[in-house]
């Protein structure tokens, strides 16, 4: 308190000037009140001397005047301190942040060249398992692209979910054919906007020219985030196999095409500020580089060097003498006059006559027992009543938008389950995975990170024979698209592909069973505690990933429209 003095004249001024327009109604009630009294007196002086003691009530006038200054002094305090007087600015620290990572790989042709033992492919996911087991600390994203790109998984601390992803990634899976690393680039920058943090991107290829030169310098203009580069290509390259293996690319004047090292392009990329180089080697050490790179800058701090200044309110100063002169009024009846202060309690220009009253999570309570969920969203601030407003109108999106904002382990359990119920069950395996994280008591999280492994075991399929129309106080225990291509997991998260030789095929609303049915998954994610039946049957299926991912890439290009550039090479 006493660093807010003495008062900057020059810097003096209102937070929040518009409740100053309080001050008219109250000079109109005080000059009410004077003129009650002067009438008061006018008509006391029209009856006899000797008969007023009978008639009137004695009291001290003079003392009633006073009283009305005394609450006329207490009500402009009041108006004054919600008003936000203010005349020093204080510094906030920076928000502290973590960093994310994402991983590029090229998916092209050119990355089964045998320059490098097995294949260049091959070498490049050693690379990412290598990077894992360093444990760079940070929430790690896999992208895929060739012609076009593609997310694979999303920001997750569950390694283990990316290293389940890495054999099933081949060329042969992806929809178009090329090197499309402008689409990635793109991809990566939409997954690393949900944090305020600049992120690391980490591109294993081995096509490095001109044009990807100038997409690596434009996105590190751009953008606050760093670049990582990690050459999976040799300097003597090698001829491009085709998908077969057993011949190779030519161009359209019949030469063989040959993918080597730009050593040029690759000195101009180290050159810029933001981006790093690295070279491939034999052991660890190129990956160890990267990890302690990601490592180093792990906790990002919003503006470190320049705090935010923010300016102090001072109307706190005025509670203690508007409360003393409010004692003055303890009286009978004058502590009446005393409400008039709740019409000056809210601090928002924005509000409804109902939020004089009531806060906004109580009226979003209000809306959510009467069943209507989605107004109810709208009106709730916290982002747990608010995610769980979404979850139970329907729009898991939007309930996966504000879960993401809850950093607690229970924050993490609902946005596994809205990750369940929206279909994408890599990235709800994920979520599970980091509730365990925050909280190893937690053992339904356990549980249901099992389970997620299991039900993404393959693609989603109704049977027709046994599908039947869903209730609709039961809906939320079942998935919302049944559709046997909706594979894309929004667009933007990926699904794990089958490690366990299982596909699910999912019944709607039927006691009909033909498998193994999967265990309770939760549903009330208010109490985070109870659970219901999410009938679920298993069949057997081939065991090789690579089909599953190449049907739910093509599903994705089918339903975003995607298509490679057209003056980009096509191997």
């Amino acid at each position: 308190m006493a660093d807010l003095f003495p008062i900057d004249w020059s810097e003096f001024h209102f937070l929040r000037p518009i409740f100053l327009w309080a001050f008219l109604p109250l000079l109109l009630t005080l000059l009410i009140s004077l003129l009650s009294i002067r009438q008061e007196v006018t008509w006391k002086g029209m009856i006899a001397p000797h008969l007023r003691p009978f008639v009137i009530q004695k009291g001290n006038e003079r003392m009633k005047v006073w009283m009305q200054l005394i609450g006329f002094v207490a009500m402009s305090l009041g108006i004054l301190g919600i008003s936000g007087p203010t005349w020093k600015k204080v510094e906030v620290p920076g928000q502290k942040l973590e960093t994310p990572l994402v991983v590029l790989l090229d998916l092209s042709q050119s990355m089964l060249a045998t320059d490098l033992q097995p294949t260049r492919l091959e070498r490049a996911k050693f690379k990412i398992s290598d990077l894992i087991k360093e444990n760079p600390q940070a929430r790690m994203a896999l992208i895929g692209f060739a012609g076009t790109a593609h997310t694979i998984v999303p920001l997750t601390k569950d390694y283990d979910i990316i290293l389940s992803h890495i054999d099933g990634l081949r060329p042969d899976v992806m929809p178009y054919p090329g090197s499309n690393l402008e689409d990635a680039l793109t991809l990566a920058d939409t997954l690393m906007s949900v944090t305020d943090a600049p992120g690391t991107v980490l591109i294993l290829s081995d096509d490095i020219e001109d044009p990807e030169f100038e997409l690596i310098r434009n996105f590190v203009q751009n953008s606050d985030n760093s670049v990582q580069l990690l050459a999976i290509n040799t300097a003597g390259g090698a001829e491009v196999p085709n998908l077969s293996g057993r011949g190779t690319i030519k161009d359209e004047d019949g030469n063989v095409i040959v993918s080597a090292l730009n050593e040029n392009v690759l000195a101009q990329l180290n050159s810029l500020e933001q981006v790093t180089v690295n070279r491939l080697t034999l052991d660890n050490s190129d990956v160890e580089l990267i990890s302690n790179a990601v490592k180093k800058n792990l906790i990002f701090t919003e503006k470190p060097e320049e705090k935010d200044d923010d300016w102090r309110d001072a109307g706190f100063l005025l509670v203690i003498p508007m409360a003393l002169l409010l004692l003055l009024w303890f009286r009978k009846g004058w502590v009446l006059y005393g409400l008039l202060l709740m019409v000056f309690t809210s601090c928002s220009g924005d509000k409804t006559f109902e939020d004089l009253w009531y806060t906004k999570d109580y009226q979003g309570q209000r809306l959510s027992d009467q069943g209507d969920f989605a107004a109810a969203a709208e009106e709730f601030e916290d982002p747990l009543r608010k995610g769980v407003a979404y979850f139970k109108a329907g729009d898991y999106e939007a309930a996966i938008q504000e879960f993401q904002a809850d950093t607690s382990a229970y924050g993490a359990y609902n946005l596994g389950l809205a990750y369940y119920q929206n279909g994408d069950y890599d990235a709800a395996q994920g979520a599970f995975a980091e509730a365990e994280e925050l909280d190893p008591s937690m053992d339904q999280a356990s549980a249901n990170k099992q389970k997620m492994g299991e039900l993404s075991g393959g693609e989603k399929e109704v049977n027709p024979e046994d599908a039947q129309e869903a209730d609709p106080d039961q809906q939320a225990d079942t998935q919302q698209n049944q559709s046997p291509e909706d594979l894309s997991g929004g667009g933007q998260e990926a699904t794990k592909e089958d490690m366990e030789k299982e596909r699910l095929s999912e019944t709607v609303n039927t006691d009909v069973r033909k498998g193994k049915e999967l265990d309770e998954v939760p549903e009330d994610i208010e109490a985070n505690m109870q659970q219901q039946n999410s009938k679920v049957l298993m069949r057997k299926v081939d065991d090789d990933p690579s089909l599953f991912l190449k049907r739910k890439f093509e599903y994705q290009v089918k339903k975003d429209s995607l298509k490679p550039k057209s003056n980009a090479r096509n191997w």
